[in-house]
């Protein structure tokens, strides 16, 4: 293991190669920047935060308990996340410009789905539609672009596209919580539908027609590296590195969206109401940018899987406030770590998979990845679901999540050689 973990283990070259650049031009780079920004924003209506802000309807209209609807959203999301290792592939092979445009349309189709449900049936095929489209591809394409669009500012440039996952759930949660009253949860939906087709489908085609290629430039110079092997997802599959980095890597996807997914329920067993919940959501925005563009500029000055053993510790004491608190503002608290958490999670983890494998098969390796991802968040609310129905307490279940999450960072410590192995393995030679 590497002696100076935190330090970059970039080569001399390219640390002082990176060193030298100046900082990202956001004005040269502000459609790619901002389209990157608003699928990340866009993805909100599938995420799990803003589905659960209707658990309640949901589980009154259908009859359903929190381990009911907890089961119902696993089954959906875990076949989100099987549709996701297929057609994520086509963000190697799509324009951007047309694949998110459609992928727009997509989600405000299950919107619609969602907000005319009367069945069971119809409503796992609604949350399906909405975790494909919402949280799976819309990150995805997100993602994808910053890492093979930026190269030697990846980490500034996924961190300001992350920012629409703050800003969504700085204004989601409040917008929804007034417009319920107004206009009914179905009537939510249908206004959300109508937003991501006829507002963010050709507002993505318009930003992302024209391809950015990274350059060397006065604004962004990238750092070429011709000789490095560009890993195919096939063999990435048959790699066993990233199945041993997964137990830290997920965790902030099984953690977070369990308690976003029960939130209602956490704050009735705490005596908040949900409204007060809402309100700690802004908390959770303003230090998830700065988590994001604390990370990022690390990232860019050493690298992403320098901070492994790092990323989980503000999640940790996230879980530890939110468990042991009873006091109204301690949520404020805790949604502040829970933002740092994420702010952490989104740069590290955007860059990471670039770093280690390249980014000719980019595409086709996060699909894989963010599969995983969304899998994680599939199990999550359905086994705390069916812990909370038979009676564990909340402040028990965030305290064991916390354990987990210390036992979680351990690994990525004796994982720096093998993790530097794959970032720097030439080219494989032909014989």
């Amino acid at each position: 293991m590497r002696a100076q973990l935190f330090l970059s283990p970039r080569s001399p070259k390219m640390q002082q190669q990176t060193s030298a650049l100046p900082p990202l031009s956001v004005r040269n780079n502000a459609r790619w920047l901002g389209a990157g920004f608003l699928m990340t924003l866009g993805s909100s209506f599938g995420q799990t935060y803003f589905i659960s802000l209707f658990g309640a309807d949901i589980r009154a209209f259908y009859g359903l308990s929190h381990g009911d609807f907890g089961g119902l959203y696993t089954i959906a999301t875990a076949a989100s996340a099987m549709a996701l290792i297929f057609i994520g592939k086509l963000a190697d092979r799509w324009p951007v410009a047309g694949l998110s445009a459609a992928v727009a349309v997509a989600l405000g189709i299950g919107c619609l789905v969602m907000a005319n449900a009367r069945s069971l049936v119809l409503l796992v095929i609604a949350l399906f539609l909405l975790r494909l489209f919402g949280q799976g591809m819309m990150t995805h394409i997100s993602m994808t672009a910053m890492g093979r669009w930026f190269e030697a500012r990846r980490g500034r440039a996924v961190a300001m596209a992350s920012f629409g996952f703050p800003a969504g759930e700085a204004f989601f949660p409040l917008l929804a919580v007034a417009l319920i009253p107004a206009l009914g949860w179905r009537g939510t939906w249908v206004a959300a539908a109508m937003v991501m087709i006829f507002v963010a489908a050709p507002v993505f085609y318009l930003l992302t027609y024209r391809n950015r290629t990274p350059r060397f430039s006065a604004e962004d110079v990238a750092v070429a590296v011709t000789d490095r092997r560009q890993w195919t997802a096939s063999e990435v599959r048959r790699d066993w590195l990233p199945y041993a980095l997964f137990p830290g890597l997920l965790a902030p996807a099984f953690i977070v969206t369990s308690v976003f997914f029960h939130q209602a329920h956490l704050a009735a067993a705490k005596g908040w109401s949900i409204e007060w919940i809402a309100a700690s959501y802004p908390f959770y925005a303003a230090t998830s940018v700065l988590g994001s563009i604390a990370a990022g500029w690390l990232v860019d000055r050493g690298s992403a899987r320098s901070f492994l053993p790092v990323m989980l510790m503000p999640l940790c004491v996230a879980l530890a406030i939110f468990g042991l608190g009873t006091h109204p503002l301690t949520a404020f608290a805790a949604f502040a770590f829970f933002g740092l958490s994420a702010g952490f999670m989104v740069s590290i983890s955007g860059t990471l998979w670039a770093e280690l494998y390249g980014t000719r098969h980019l595409g086709a390796i996060r699909a894989l990845v963010v599969a995983a991802m969304v899998l994680s968040t599939a199990v999550g609310p359905s086994i705390t679901g069916y812990l909370i129905d038979a009676g564990l307490g909340v402040g028990t279940l965030l305290i064991v999540m916390a354990a987990y999450c210390i036992a979680a960072s351990i690994p990525p410590l004796f994982l720096q050689d093998a993790m530097a192995e794959r970032a720097e393995a030439p080219v494989p030679s032909r014989t």
